[in-house]
């Protein structure tokens, strides 16, 4: 028991207040009797209790219980090593003692429990698989298992590591154990390494030009000499291929290549070999921007070849045209292209997944993009809340005054247990977003089925939209798959409802019995009944649902990809609720816009149609149909400018247009318009040590720089961008391992693109253990490195000890002593003394008297 005092300096009131005491008593002296010498003998007791109380006291009561608490690393770096850290453990606990407790946690990127702390801890539970195994972060598992442990007792910890740390600082947390009762003892493993090589370093050009030779170095890290295969890639096509000879060590191998692809160039180095340890650090990529002519990517969306195409003749922009079915899924891909036209193409067929990549490669990137009307575009393309909706100038909604038709709809969603996961989340999430394309007084019905059908929504007027949506995100998935009765419920709910159009979706993955669908189809036709049946994955009934659209006067949709159902559905909505598409011919109003006007001097052709859209506040319209629609209006959105022209390219819909001697002339106007505007200033980037990137600014200018970061999936990454000077910023960019693409825009918005490589976690190279690391850990912290196993239940220098705090009992002890003092002085000293000075003898002579006249009495009688 130790007694210790928070603050000693209150101590020094004890000074002042015992002069008090003397002065007054020295003063007095004559005066005092022995109760007043008591009275302040209680007062200067009571005060002196105060003053301790207020100097914060406690004692230190020793605490038998000790702790131990074993940290294995399970990263990536000492997989193999894990069998041996296990025997050691095992060995160690035979030494544990009673009174210790113990307790086993694994750790990487985090830390996990394996076994908590106990005293009855002998074998070790099999172990959890840890998720993540590409860090190792000793800093914070350290910091969270002081959180588990009880601070008051003496806590060993033991840490299974090899020391390579990836993240985080171990050292710079050791500083706060020291002087406490936890220290850290370390046992160091390492992981056997038989062969192993790895790509050290790749390194390209990070500005070239069509036609130049840019060197492609690649630096391998051998563990022994031998053969490996170098496979050399750009944008994922092979370039180069050779056997090579490697030596122990570091070699460097230089590939001259004459760049022919354009734009932000992907270039990937692998080298293969028949053994190796670890696979994962056979690769790096690196990124060129190959400057070059502008580039256009037409998707089109015709089976024949593409009409803009033909407009622009070979003469033009240099452009590729693809499908909607070979549009990639990488951003880097996208940055290939400065502008993007979707020329009649189908939401259903790109995906929400490509759509946000497009979106990002506009907004960040200044690519532009134009989407060009057709019987699959804009709302009839299903793009209503898509990505594309939002990066054009246009709404995909008719906001027109004129009556639309009375439309009832019924949607039937497969709610079996194989629709559970992200198939049941899109479904529900495409029935919403066609919800909330309805009229109040549209009608809706919603019906989930397994093996029998669940009205979830009784076909009605929709009143209330918020209500209907919420109700469809709320089922669950279960049960089976049953489809003809939840059909036949759909058909009766529509069939006598004096509506104009009346429709059903069925979306669906299983397949269901036989049943007289033929009869069921052919009644609802008569009663105006459509149905468009999808099809979601490979386990559907393909054959029937398609059988069932065509009879149903429908359409059928084949979904491989689960991320094209809401625009199926949305599509499927705007095809029924509203009347897109205007064929009444017209000549379009052209106002004043920068760059068009010179086209249209000899007047403006006729037009035959256009689809139904509605300009977005800050649009600019340059082109209106009489009933004041836009047929050509573009807007900026982020970087990049973007256009909607809502008439077709191939003459059905434009009529004279497509006849127009100034046709080819309005593409080009089009593709020019859309075109970034990119800085001619070079800057910078570069990836530091500590991942940090460098990026310098030749004009120093660089505090004033927009600095966007994002991944190959176009999804935008936390950046922490810190000014280290005029012409430098330091960014931090939260990434994996992976290419990641940086937009740099000055003042004047002009684009910079830039794109790195984020290499393999360190966990992947060749290290030998930390011994310097461990060293200073331990003795940071009072631990040492451990040889024996029945070393860690070792004795404890550090004992653990209990604060038991002793002001409370003071204050309690001036306030007892403060009362017997007002008791003195409020009755008297008299009242403290008189049972000892008054004898209580004339009661007792009174009393002996009595009785002897008693015994006197019986003597006479």
């Amino acid at each position: 028991m130790d007694l210790r005092i928070d603050l000693p300096i209150v101590l020094l009131l004890l000074l002042p207040t015992l002069a008090y005491f003397l002065w007054t008593y020295w003063r007095e002296r004559q005066r005092l009797k022995k109760s007043h010498i008591v009275v302040l003998s209680l007062r200067i007791l009571a005060v002196s209790c105060l003053i301790f109380a207020l100097a914060g006291p406690y004692l230190l009561l020793a605490i038998k219980e000790e702790q131990v608490v074993y940290l294995l690393d399970r990263s990536a770096s000492i997989t193999n090593a894990e069998e041996e850290m296990l025997q050691f453990v095992t060995e160690s606990l035979q030494a544990k003692k009673e009174h210790q407790l113990a307790g086993v946690y694994s750790f990487s990127t985090t830390l996990q429990a394996e076994a908590i702390l106990s005293k009855t801890l002998k074998d070790l539970p099999k172990f959890t698989t840890m998720p993540n195994t590409n860090q190792t972060n000793i800093e914070q598992s350290l910091q969270v298992a002081t959180g588990i442990v009880d601070p008051k007792k003496a806590t060993r910890f033991v840490l299974l590591t090899d020391g390579n740390e990836t993240k985080g600082d171990v050292l710079a947390f050791a500083t706060k154990l020291k002087g406490s009762n936890m220290s850290v003892d370390v046992v160091p493993f390492s992981q056997p390494i038989v062969h192993d090589v790895a790509v050290k370093g790749f390194e390209t050009p990070q500005l070239a030009y069509v036609g130049e030779q840019q060197p492609l170095q690649t630096e391998i890290m051998a563990t022994a000499a031998g053969e490996a295969e170098l496979l050399l890639y750009e944008n994922d096509q092979l370039i180069h291929q050779e056997t090579v000879e490697l030596v122990a060590g570091t070699n460097l191998f230089t590939y001259k290549h004459t760049a022919t692809a354009e734009g932000l160039v992907k270039y990937e180095a692998v080298v293969q070999v028949g053994q190796d340890a670890m696979y994962e650090n056979n690769k790096l990529t690196s990124v060129t921007m190959v400057q070059s002519e502008p580039r256009l990517l037409i998707v089109n969306g015709y089976d024949a070849a593409s009409p803009i195409a033909a407009a622009l003749g070979s003469q033009a922009i240099a452009y590729d045209v693809i499908t909607p079915q070979h549009l990639p899924n990488e951003l880097s891909s996208y940055l290939d292209y400065n502008a993007i036209i979707f020329d009649n193409v189908s939401g259903h067929l790109v995906g929400e997944a490509k759509m946000t990549v497009i979106e990002q490669a506009v907004k960040n990137f200044g690519v532009g993009f134009t989407m060009v009307g057709g019987e699959n575009s804009f709302g009839l393309g299903g793009y209503f809340k898509t990505p594309i909706e939002t990066i054009l100038p246009v709404e995909m909604e008719i906001k027109s005054k004129e009556q639309l038709p009375s439309l009832g709809l019924v949607i039937v969603l497969d709610r079996s247990g194989s629709m559970s996961g992200t198939k049941m989340e899109l479904a529900k999430e495409a029935a919403a977003r066609s919800v909330e394309m309805l009229r109040e007084e549209d009608t809706l019905g919603f019906i989930a089925f397994d093996d029998r059908p669940w009205e979830i929504i009784e076909a009605a007027p929709l009143s209330d939209k918020e209500k209907a949506v919420d109700t469809i995100l709320s089922v669950t998935p279960g049960g089976g798959t049953e489809i003809y009765s939840s059909l036949e419920l759909a058909y009766e709910s529509l069939a006598d409802l004096k509506l104009q159009r009346k429709h059903i979706i069925l979306l669906t993955d299983g397949q269901s019995a036989t049943a007289d669908y033929e009869t069921l189809l052919e009644g609802g036709k008569e009663a105006g009944v459509t149905l468009s049946t999808v099809a979601i994955g490979e386990g559907a009934d393909v054959q029937l649902l398609e059988h069932l659209s065509n009879i149903g006067n429908g359409r059928f949709y084949d979904v491989v990809d689960e991320q094209t159902i809401p625009s199926i559905l949305s599509r499927e909505t705007a095809m029924i609720s509203r009347t897109y598409i205007e064929d009444n011919p017209f000549y379009p109003t052209i106002y004043q816009a920068t760059g068009w006007n010179p086209l249209f001097a000899e007047g403006v052709p006729q037009m035959n149609a256009y689809i139904g859209t509605t300009a977005k506040q800050g649009a600019t319209v340059i082109a209106e149909s009489e009933k004041q629609d836009p047929v050509l209006a573009g807007w900026q959105y982020g970087l990049g400018k973007t256009f909607a022209f809502t008439s077709d390219s191939t003459g059905k819909w434009t009529g004279d247009w497509a006849r127009w001697q100034q046709w080819g002339s309005f593409w080009q106007t089009l593709i020019s318009q859309m075109l970034p505007s990119y800085n001619d200033i070079v800057y910078d980037v570069r990836l530091e040590a500590d991942g940090s990137f460098m990026i310098t600014d030749p004009t120093n200018e660089a505090a004033f720089l927009d600095i966007v970061a994002v991944n190959e999936a176009g999804e935008p990454l936390d950046i922490q961008l810190d000014s280290i000077s005029a012409s430098q910023v330091r960014a931090v960019v939260q990434a994996e391992p992976g290419l990641i693409f940086f937009r740099i825009a000055d003042e004047e918005q002009a684009i910079y693109q830039a794109g790195l490589t984020v290499p393999y976690s360190a966990e992947y190279e060749l290290r030998p253990v930390n011994d310097t690391l461990l060293e200073q850990l331990t003795t940071a912290t009072g631990g040492t490195i451990l040889k024996e196993p029945a070393d860690v239940f070792r004795d404890f220098t550090a004992k653990g000890v209990e604060r038991q705090t002793i002001a409370t009992w003071l204050v309690l002890t001036a306030m007892l002593l403060f009362f017997i003092d007002i008791t003195i002085r409020r009755f008297g000293w008299h009242l403290v003394m008189k049972p000892k000075q008054q004898e209580p003898s004339q009661p007792v002579q009174e009393q002996e008297t009595n009785v002897a006249q008693l015994l006197k009495g019986m003597k006479k009688r």
